[in-house]
This record gives structure tokens, C-alpha cells and sequence, in this order.
């Protein structure tokens, strides 16, 4: 299961549209590690003068890989960050997570993170596994 949705939450959903602060703190609730990565990813932008910050440590264990995985993988936790945090994030070889500020997506940089060429510059055989 991606994501611990109380019952109110759930039942809010089962009447109609939940509001995206709702969405966000039950993906903030139930991926504390994706939500620390992608937090901290953000502050790391927020001080950046290229539009651009990055994350690359890999999780401590399979259980925050798949937190991290199933925060990004999804269209609509990914989607509900990027407006929350008002930023594109970008994802690479299981843990490698990329902010970009909304004037850099159309940018040689973000094209670049994006590109099968970025994907493959960034493996390595210690990557394998994820």
C-alpha cells in the first residue's frame, strides 16, 4: 500500500475531490523518508543560484527505497509535491531526485537530467539492484 489513509480522509475522497494540503499531509504522514528527501532536496533549492538542486544518497534500507519509489512513481503524490512545493521534481536510478525551479524545466540542465543519456551517465554497478 502506497499511502495510510484514515478513514475521514478516505470517506472525504469516497464524497468527491480532497484538497491538495489534505493529500500532501497524508503523503508527508505515511513516507517520512521520501518526505524528508524531497524536503531537503527543496531547501537545497531554495539556495541554489543555478535553479537546480539534487539528491543522491542512496535510502539506508529497501524499506525507504520503496517509500522514495512510490512517492515519485506515482502521477499524483509526484504531482501534488510539485505543486505543494511549486517546483518539477525529476527521479534517477532509484534515489537520485532532482528539483528544478519552474523557469529551469525547459532548460539545457533539466533536459539533460531528463535524457536516456543522463539516465545511463548515471549508473554504476553499485546501482544494479534498484
Amino acid at each position: 500500500m502506497s499511502l495510510d489513509v484514515s478513514p475521514a480522509l478516505l470517506e472525504k475522497a469516497e464524497r468527491g475531490e480532497v484538497a491538495d494540503a489534505e493529500f500532501v499531509a497524508c503523503v508527508r504522514e505515511s513516507l517520512p523518508y521520501a518526505w524528508d528527501v524531497i524536503t531537503t532536496v527543496i531547501a537545497d533549492l531554495e539556495g541554489a543560484t543555478d535553479g537546480f538542486a539534487d539528491h543522491e544518497t542512496p535510502p539506508p534500507s529497501e524499506a525507504e527505497r520503496g517509500q522514495l519509489l512510490r512517492a515519485l512513481a506515482s502521477d499524483a503524490i509526484r504531482g501534488g509535491l510539485e505543486r505543494h512545493f511549486g517546483v518539477k521534481l525529476a527521479f534517477q536510478n532509484c534515489h537520485r531526485v532532482g528539483a528544478f525551479t519552474p523557469a529551469e524545466v525547459d532548460s539545457d540542465r533539466y533536459r539533460a537530467f531528463i535524457s536516456p543519456r543522463g539516465q545511463l551517465l548515471n549508473q554504476s554497478p553499485e546501482l544494479r539492484d534498484c
